[in-house]
């Protein structure tokens, strides 16, 4: 099984090989089981921690309309929520238990450091930070929540081991 994943637009793809376990499949599982809710695109499993990823990418030749993905809009900012308790069902029906991190990769027209910031900081809000520390054994839903570019998530040490890049530059052998 290969684990090297093409993103829904067919233009980037993602390199899973160095990971412990990954998949695509969370959303083809949902659908098959006649679930219609919303789930990351990817997850991958390190050994220490499983990456709950989630892509959106409105920079790419034939986006429709790119100008309109407004990340901060209050629609878009709570099915980016959703997306996370979501995929902890999928988790756990497979016995996965590591630490989990939500890693939302975003590009879009006019987006840069300042607003991934203030998006991460807005997502840190109604993600379950403050709930694990006042209730339960110890045990976290989350670890750590990021907001990053495409090249942001390619230099990063940890998440960088998974290298995005266009497809057309032969990740996808």
């Amino acid at each position: 099984m290969s684990k090297i994943f093409v993103e829904e637009n067919g233009v980037y793809g993602i390199d899973c090989t160095d990971a412990v376990w990954a998949s695509d499949q969370m959303h083809g599982d949902y659908y098959e089981a006649g679930l219609h809710i919303n789930d990351v695109d990817f997850v991958i499993e390190n050994s220490t921690e499983i990456l709950l990823v989630e892509y959106k990418n409105a920079n790419i030749s034939g986006a429709v309309n790119p100008g309109a993905l407004n990340p901060m809009e209050d629609k878009k900012v709570s099915v980016a929520i959703r997306k996370f308790y979501d995929s902890l069902h999928y988790l756990r029906l497979l016995d996965k238990t590591k630490p989990v991190s939500y890693v939302y990769i975003l590009e879009f027209p006019n987006g840069d450091v300042t607003m991934r910031k203030r998006l991460r900081n807005r997502l840190k809000l109604e993600l379950p930070f403050a709930l694990q520390e006042k209730i339960g054994n110890g045990r976290k839903l989350i670890e750590k929540l990021d907001v990053v570019s495409i090249e942001e998530w390619n230099k990063d040490k940890d998440y960088g081991k998974y290298p995005i890049a266009p497809v057309e530059q032969g990740i996808v052998k």
